[in-house]
Parts: C-alpha cells; structure tokens; sequence
C-alpha cells in the first residue's frame, strides 16, 4: 500500500472497517468496538513491521550486491536511501514519544486483555494530544516528512508518487467543521481509538519509506534491460528424493530481455544465447557430485559492463544401483574380515555415515570390512548427511554373528580311503582346510595323534604338537606296507577366532 491506489485487500479492509468505528463512536462506546480498535492496532502495527523487515532486506540485498560489484555507482544512491530511512525513522520516533506518553497517563498495560487499562477513557487522549498541542506538532512532522521525502526523490521521481502519509484538513463545511486535530483527536475519541490512529499514521509512513527506498536503490538497475518476457519459474534443490526427505522447491516470476545479447559463462566457457537465455548443457559420463557457477555480462545504458553471478548450482551423477538381500544370508563370521558395501542412490559416499552395534567397522567412500568376536545378532545402521548438515537414519539391517565352520583335516591330500604306500611314506605333516569358504581364514593344527596298524602286529600310537609328524610317526610310516592302516585322532586346529577345534579323524589304508 505504498500508494493510495496500490493498497492491497488486506489494507482497504482494515481502513474501511477503521472508518465504520469512527461512525459507531457517536453512538455508542462498547467492548465490542473497543475490541475491534485493538484488532485493527494490532494488525496495522504487524503490517508496520512487515513493511520495515522488506525494506531491511532490500537494504542487505542491495549490500550484499550491488554496494560491493559497483561501490562507485552505488555508494551514492545507497546514502539517498538511508537518508529517506531517516527521515521516516525520525517521524516513527516522534510517534513512539506521544504513545509512551499516553500510556504513562493511562497507567499502562491491562495484562488480561493486552490494551490500555484506561482504553476507554475520552480525557486523556484530549488532554495530550488537544491541550497540549501533541496533535498540532505531529500535523506539522507529518507534512515535514512528506515534503523531505518528496525532496529526496526529486522533482521528476516525486510525480510517480502518491503518499497516503498526509495530515491535511478537510474542507470547511459549516460553522462547526473541525481541523485535521480534531477530527482524530477531539471530543469523545477513546484513548484506544487514539492508539489505532497513531499505529495507521507510522503504517502510512513505513509504505512511504518503502516506496521512495524502492524506487532509489531500483537507479541502480534502471534502463539495464528491457524486461519484455515474463515466465514462471519453479527452481529445485533436487528431483531425487529418499523417504523421510523433505522436497523444497522456490516459485516466483522472472522477467528476462529477449532481444538481448549479453555474455554468459559456465566455468570460464561461454554457452549458447537464444533470445536472451543461455543454455547450459553438460554430459554426465562421469559419477561424483558436481558444482558450477554462471556468470551474466550485459552492457550497461553508460557504456560499462555489468556481470551477475548465479548462486552454486549442483548435480549429482550416480550410476543404476539394485540391491538383492537373499534371506538367511545376512552373515558375518567371527575372526575375519567381513566386506561391506553401502551406498545410498542421490547421496554421495561422503555424506554416508555408517555404524555397527558390536564389533568394529571400518572403511569409506561405501567400502568398508567389518569384524566381530562373539555370536549373536549385530545391526548395522546407515545415515545419511541430507540439507546442510542434518543427518538422517536410511535403515537399520540385521546380521548374525556366525563362527566360521569346522575345517577338515587332510593327510596327503586325503580325508579317507586307500592311499598308495609311497605316499603316505612322503608326507611329513597334516593341515586342515576350509572347502567352499569365500573367506581367507586360516587354521594351523596345535595337536594330534596317530595310530599306525599293520597286519598282524600291534597297533602304535604316538600323539605330537603342531601339525608336523615326529621321528617317531615316520619311522612307523617307513614300517606300513600294504594292508596297513594309518589313523589321525584327536586333532586340535585353531582359527582366526583363537578358539580350539577337534576335527573329525582321517582313516587310510596304505594301497
């Protein structure tokens, strides 16, 4: 509502049902319309600050921008439009002083109801604001700061306005026609009422602010282009959402110069312009996360340059991703390493944080070997980095802690069964192997015995550490001959986990 035919719904409402309150106070002062003064106070004092916080961020904006690509041409416009914010934050003050003034007579703030104590009292706001001639002295700051605002923009600029922020008198009709003191201020206003008109007059003077700053930091920009395509836009962090993601998207107007030719880059290399946009196009034949910045460079009405900088744009490329879970196959063994991949399609590898309830696990970039040391259940569990540094859980997967299964044990190759004499004589030790194992885990055998029994002869027996046979064990090999049989008990091996196991024996027979 900067200017008085650019009021939107919301203010009209608010001046219409402010006008109809007025008319209703000849009448009759209830609760009722004491309540709908405070209502419109309210609304216009959260207008009021709506109006300041935009101008707040034109400023940064402006700050943030132009005052630092262009600090020549800028500066000055920039100090003109403080200079408007001054003026109005002086009129804004003078206000605040008579408001804190009223409140000091009407003995502040009714905690129940949140208005003045004395909202209702017709004396005090007379006595103020009439006696003491606070209405007259803000009649005059009033049109002072019109008249200084108008003088900031300029006779040229100050035509294109039309400020609601006036304190003229009404026209004379009859005898009795009041004064613009006395029609807001004068007999019979409660004090409320009074409030309500202060909190519309600083709402008038921040949508006069609001206007003039606009349209002098807007110098900064005029005549550049020649806006004469509009579209609707709909700007996106990411299309590629996981569960429990929120999806945020901007949507607002652009207006672009279709007949222009400015000078747009990607990453130092100009891209191709049709009727006014560029287009950026890029192959995506390698994985990873990837950022890239454009520059705009289009000729100013002076002759100079000016160059526009798009914020960090990024694109992530993964490769086609499944994962198949077979049930009953989520297993990890005791004493080896147990690789593990995760990856998370849209997410890089970096912002994957993975963890496991028992044992250790390490790695990166999704590759990781976990280890455990008892037998139970184990759950790992996958985050997720996701929107600057909030981090969230993807999934938590189950697996058993298994020990790794017995090894067999094997004397010249053999578990069982005939073996030629000679190569029974050759061997000089026994070991024990895992068939059929994905893992490399290995098992040393710390003890066993052998039983040598030839044909009608007395059976022997020697027991020996360590997996290799001892003088003793050969000499009884040299001995065998065909017929005889050769029996390995009692064999101790002990694996990656440190836990002693007795195999099953092997039974041969010298062939």
């Amino acid at each position: 509502m900067a200017a008085a035919g650019k009021e939107t719904t919301r203010q009209k409402m608010i001046n219409f049902m402010y006008l109809i309150l007025l008319a209703m106070l000849a009448l009759n002062i209830s609760e009722t319309i004491l309540d709908a003064f405070k209502t419109i106070n309210d609304s216009l004092t959260a207008s009021a600050g709506n109006i300041d916080n935009s101008i707040q961020q034109q400023f940064k904006a402006f700050e943030q921008t132009r005052l630092k690509e262009s600090p020549e041409r800028a500066k000055p416009i920039y100090e003109k439009a403080k200079q408007a914010q001054r003026i109005t934050q002086d009129l804004d003050d003078f206000i605040k002083g008579i408001k804190n003034e009223l409140v000091s007579q009407s003995n502040g703030y009714d905690s129940k109801t949140g208005d003045l104590k004395e909202r209702d009292n017709l004396d005090i706001g007379f006595d103020v604001m009439i006696n003491k001639k606070r209405a007259y002295a803000l009649k005059q700051k009033i049109n002072d700061t019109r008249e200084q605002l108008l003088g900031v923009l300029g006779p040229n600029d100050s035509r294109s306005v039309s400020f609601t922020l006036n304190a003229d008198d009404p026209p004379k009709k009859g005898v009795d026609a009041r004064n613009w003191e006395e029609l807001n201020f004068g007999e019979g206003v409660p004090l409320t009422a009074e409030f309500t008109i202060l909190s519309r007059i600083q709402a008038d003077n921040k949508n006069a602010e609001a206007e003039v700053v606009k349209k002098i930091l807007g110098k900064m920009d005029q005549a550049v282009v020649n806006l004469d395509k509009f579209e609707a836009v709909a700007v996106a962090p990411t299309s590629y959402l996981i569960q429990g993601q929120p999806y945020t998207a901007q949507v607002f107007l652009t207006a672009y110069d279709s007949r222009s030719k400015p000078d747009i880059q990607v990453g130092g290399s100009p891209i191709n312009v049709s009727d006014g946009r560029g287009v950026y196009n890029v192959s995506t034949s390698r994985e990873g996360v990837f950022n890239w910045t454009g520059t705009i460079r289009i000729r100013q009405t002076d002759g100079t340059f000016k160059t526009y900088t798009t914020p960090e744009q990024q694109y992530i490329v993964s490769r086609p991703s499944a994962v198949v879970s077979p049930d009953k196959m989520n297993v990890f063994y005791i004493g080896v390493d147990n690789p593990v991949s995760v990856s998370v399609p849209g997410i890089p590898s970096r912002d994957i944080r993975i963890s496991i309830s028992a044992g250790s696990l390490n790695g990166n970039n999704g590759k990781y070997m976990v280890k455990v040391n008892n037998p139970g259940m184990v759950t790992v569990s996958v985050s997720a980095e996701i929107n600057k540094g909030h981090t969230e859980l993807l999934s938590r997967t189950l697996f058993r802690a298994k020990r790794i299964p017995d090894p067999i044990a094997k004397f010249s190759g053999r578990t069982g069964g005939n073996v030629p004499t000679v190569a029974l004589k050759a061997q000089d030790a026994i070991y024990a192997s895992l068939d059929n194992f994905d893992f490399d885990a290995r098992f040393r055998i710390t003890r066993f015995s052998m039983i040598v029994a030839n044909p009608r002869e007395t059976a022997s027996v020697q027991v020996t550490s360590g997996n290799s046979l001892n003088s003793e064990m050969h000499a009884s090999l040299e001995n065998i001959k065909p017929g005889s049989r050769v029996i390995f008990d009692n064999i101790i091996a002990v694996g990656p986990d440190g836990t002693p196991r007795q195999l099953a024996p092997v039974a041969l027979t010298a062939d």
